[in-house]
This record gives structure tokens, C-alpha cells and sequence, in this order.
């Protein structure tokens, strides 16, 4: 009886060993397939000007910080900027919609070490341009008296573009130039980066 206790004990504390055993022998593979990623800060600045004639009449600029993957590819997540308004429109029946009015910016960028920075944007403007007065309807779905029942809706205005640019320190790219078919105004957009020290 003796003899047949101690396989048995000797099993149970195998088995309570095995697995401290086991989780020692895992090779340590998760070390070498994290491949560290070095990275460079900057600085990238956009500066949307508008122009009537050959005169300024606003300049707008936006900043925005990133680490730039040091590569010769873009291979990063995109950074995105929104800063704007939400613009109350009048849809009919007494009833509102909002709709988002400003600018937005994503970006994603590479840096190559010799002083170069590959940039992919998406731009976007909005902005609001004047008004059209636009009748109300009644109830009953007809045009009110022309004599009055009018109100204001805003004019709103857009620019979109998409931007893949190879740009040197220090030096400006004006990247895109649009005018206004309606109103005639020209809107230019400046893009420069700086690394961050």
C-alpha cells in the first residue's frame, strides 16, 4: 500500500508543476517581432488666403503637430483637425437642420531624413457667403402672399482637395489655387513644415 502511494503523489505534483514548466519552455518570439518605429515631430502649417481682384481680404491659418514615421513610404495614421460652426437651416414645416460649417484637414505624413517630408492631405472649407431670401409656404402647401413671409437662408460656400506633396523645410508650397465661379474671389492655400527641435 506504501509503495503505491508515492506514483500517485509523484503524479499529482507533476501536474501541478507542468504548467510553470510549460509557460518557461515559450520561446520569446514577441521580442523580436516588435519592430520599433522612429518617429520625427513637426510642425505642418496651412494657410488658406482669399484674394478679390488682387486684393487680400483674409488669411487663415491652421497648425498642426504630427510624428512623422521615418520612412521613405507613408505608412502612418492620419491626424484630423475640425474647428468650425453648426449653421441652423430652415427646411420647411417649422422644422431646422444643422449643418457643420468650417474647416477640416487630415493628414499623414513621412519623414525621409534628408530635410524632405512626404504630406498626404485632404482639405476641406466651408464658409457662409451672403443670403438669398426665400419665401415661406403654408400650411396648405402654398406660396404665401409675395408680400411678405420671406426669410434669409445663408449662402454657403465649399472647397475640397486632395493633396499628396513632397515638401523641404522651411520652404512654402502653394499647393492649390481655386476661383469662386459665382463670385469671382481666388482662394490659395500655402502648406510648410518645420521639424519640431
Amino acid at each position: 500500500m506504501r509503495t503505491g502511494s508515492v506514483p500517485i503523489a509523484s503524479l499529482l505534483l507533476l501536474g501541478i508543476l507542468s504548467p510553470t514548466v510549460l509557460a518557461q519552455d515559450k520561446p520569446k518570439t514577441d521580442d523580436k517581432t516588435k519592430v520599433e518605429v522612429q518617429t520625427t515631430p513637426i510642425k505642418v502649417q496651412i494657410v488658406f488666403t482669399e484674394f478679390e481682384a488682387d486684393k487680400k481680404i483674409k488669411s487663415l491659418p491652421y497648425v498642426m503637430y504630427m510624428n512623422a514615421p521615418n520612412s521613405s513610404e507613408l505608412r502612418a495614421g492620419w491626424v484630423k483637425f475640425r474647428i468650425g460652426s453648426r449653421l441652423p437651416v430652415y427646411v420647411g414645416k417649422n422644422e431646422m437642420q444643422y449643418m457643420d460649417v468650417g474647416t477640416n484637414v487630415d493628414a499623414r505624413s513621412a519623414y525621409t531624413g534628408d530635410g524632405h517630408v512626404l504630406l498626404q492631405m485632404t482639405l476641406e472649407r466651408s464658409w457662409v457667403e451672403g443670403e438669398v431670401s426665400v419665401p415661406m409656404m403654408r400650411s396648405d402647401s402654398s406660396p404665401s402672399d409675395p408680400s411678405g413671409g420671406h426669410f434669409q437662408e445663408p449662402i454657403v460656400r465649399g472647397f475640397k482637395s486632395e493633396l499628396d506633396l513632397k515638401l523641404r523645410e522651411g520652404q512654402p508650397v502653394e499647393s492649390n489655387m481655386a476661383t469662386d465661379p459665382i463670385s469671382g474671389k481666388v482662394l490659395k492655400v500655402e502648406i510648410s513644415f518645420a521639424v519640431v527641435k
